[in-house]
């Protein structure tokens, strides 16, 4: 299957999280792939995040919500930032000591500069080579796996329909590949 596809597995996506922190520690990496997952971000967005996004330099803490201006939408959007990822930027920054206006997901010879997009695509697909069963993983991927576990959680559909921006509950299932796992399980349970 060509389409991008969620991480489903608790046990892969545990994996899949911690792999940069605990396999091959990188922790920008591991920032990367854990803020992805927890903010929903398409990855355009967090690869252009700044620290001072995520981090007030005047009082010296992390701020409870990434307030951003998405690039495909225009839409302004306000992100709690929960305890994993909290965690994770932490490290990250305890590590790199930036400056406020450095991206986040820099470059490692140029901090003013934000990782390619291809780059992350490489960080993610290493990540998910190593720790998933699933072939169809990409960057897009942490944000269906998202709103796949949210699914899971059973997070309202209304709710689920406006962090994706979609018209339809119908487009929010089909996007993270709800519908697929609804007709596996009718031929999985039907048994002639």
């Amino acid at each position: 299957m060509g389409t991008t596809q969620p991480i489903r597995g608790r046990q892969e996506l545990q994996n899949f999280s911690t792999y940069y922190k605990d396999e091959k520690p990188n922790l920008r990496n591991y920032a990367l792939v854990v803020l992805g997952l927890n903010t929903a971000l398409r990855i355009s967005d967090l690869l252009h995040l700044r620290w001072n996004d995520l981090y007030d330099f005047e009082k010296l803490c992390f701020r409870d919500h990434l307030l951003i201006k998405e690039q495909k939408t225009g839409k302004r959007n306000r992100i709690a930032i929960n305890e994993k990822a909290r965690e994770a930027m932490e490290m990250y920054f305890n590590e790199r000591n930036p400056e406020a206006d450095e991206f986040i997901f820099s470059k490692r010879t140029n901090p003013y500069k934000p990782l390619s997009r291809s780059q992350a695509y490489r960080i993610v697909k290493d990540d998910a080579n190593h720790t998933t069963s699933e072939e169809a993983v990409s960057c897009h991927s942490l944000r269906k796996t998202f709103g796949y576990f949210a699914w899971q959680e059973g997070v309202q559909p209304a709710l689920l329909m406006d962090v994706f921006n979609h018209s339809s509950y119908a487009i929010t299932k089909r996007y993270l590949g709800i519908e697929q796992d609804e007709k596996d399980l009718v031929y999985l349970n039907i048994n002639i």
